[in-house]
């Protein structure tokens, strides 16, 4: 597709680009001329901007005005020009993102969250972070006691460690001997099972095995199914989200208004970072969203990892007129970072966190 452009357009179309991000302003012939060594005239610049405007490149907003990029030309831009090239990180932001993970790292939600929260300082974009997918909840203990009349205490130990607790509504509750014996029949029936073992199960024949407490039980996995789905849940954390409104592309309200309503929607941020099993940063630029609110914005993203394993996305958001050779340079320092700092632990000691 973009073999019809010889090296001066590559060229020219890389200052039109460069300067854009900087300034925001349609960019002209002259602008390019003055500020960039790429030695021929104005007019000749002129030609060469049309040329590429025919191609599909660049736009002019207005007749008399210069030129702005397309998604298009920002798509060459990423794919060709930038040709996965990051610089290195500063010696300060290599130093404040280890401190951000160390200092976070016994908190899986702190370190997320602090993560995010980073990313949109050293970008001054908005950031999503999705929570890490450590791997299914599976069940090694059950205890059931009394709490009244009609009411239980269901809690559930989990392999990694994770104790929760739920109030189960009965029609009568039995005594503390029978929650005992029920309970020892539940966590040899249960144990080692996930969510979707559990669901699986046959509760008509389970209910067959005890019948004498076949509504409790019933009620009591229902429970479990429900308890295991929350932790299941994956959360997804932002940062940084009125940092859009700092761009003139977003000064509109109702436009200022539509992202943020994006941003408070869960299954779209889910959206956003769609998670594939990939090593390799993702640059989605404007039309090429599928969402039509996000048809504004460029997202820049990877996953993270434990070991081998892909547990994570972070996605960095902003106008298509974003800094992509800034931004994925930091995604991929910190991304670095974190994967390597979650290499050096013990994996199972932190699934366990």
């Amino acid at each position: 597709m973009f073999l019809s452009l010889n090296e001066r357009k590559m060229r020219i179309l890389e200052a039109l680009i460069n300067d854009y991000i900087s300034t925001g302003e349609p960019v002209g012939s002259r602008t390019i001329a003055k500020k960039y060594d790429i030695g021929i005239s104005s007019a000749t610049i002129r030609n060469e901007l049309s040329d590429l405007e025919e191609m599909g490149f660049i736009l002019q907003p207005h007749a008399s005005s210069g030129r702005i990029p397309s998604d298009k030309g920002y798509r060459l831009y990423v794919d060709t020009l930038m040709q996965d090239r990051y610089r290195d990180l500063t010696d300060d932001e290599t130093v404040y993102l280890k401190e951000v993970i160390l200092n976070n790292i016994n908190h899986i939600e702190y370190l997320m969250k602090e993560t995010a929260k980073a990313i949109s300082i050293l970008t001054n974009y908005t950031t999503i972070v999705s929570q890490p997918e450590l791997k299914k909840i599976s069940i090694k203990h059950i205890q059931l006691m009394p709490m009244d009349a009609n009411s239980i205490v269901l809690v559930i130990i989990t392999m990694n460690k994770l104790v929760r607790n739920s109030t189960v509504s009965v029609h009568e509750s039995p005594n503390s001997e029978s929650l005992g014996e029920i309970s020892i029949f539940l966590t040899e029936l249960l144990q080692g099972k996930d969510t979707e073992d559990i669901i699986k199960i046959d509760i008509a024949e389970v209910k067959e095995q005890k019948k004498a407490y076949a509504n409790i039980l019933e009620s009591v996995i229902k429970a479990i199914v429900d308890i295991l789905t929350k932790e299941e849940d994956i959360e997804v954390y932002t940062s940084g989200v009125n940092n859009i409104l700092t761009f003139p592309e977003f000064s509109d309200i109702e436009k200022a208004k539509t992202i943020f309503k994006t941003f408070e929607e869960k299954e779209i941020l889910i959206t956003l970072l769609d998670k594939k099993n990939t090593d390799s940063i993702q640059v989605v630029i404007g039309s090429e969203n599928n969402l039509e609110q996000m048809k504004d914005c460029s997202i820049i993203r990877t996953n993270y990892k434990l070991g081998n394993q892909s547990i994570g996305t972070i996605g960095i958001i902003g106008p298509t007129r974003m800094d992509y050779y800034h931004v994925s340079s930091i995604l991929n320092g910190i991304v670095k970072n974190i994967n390597s700092v979650l290499y050096a632990i013990n994996i199972d000691e932190f699934k366990a966190r």
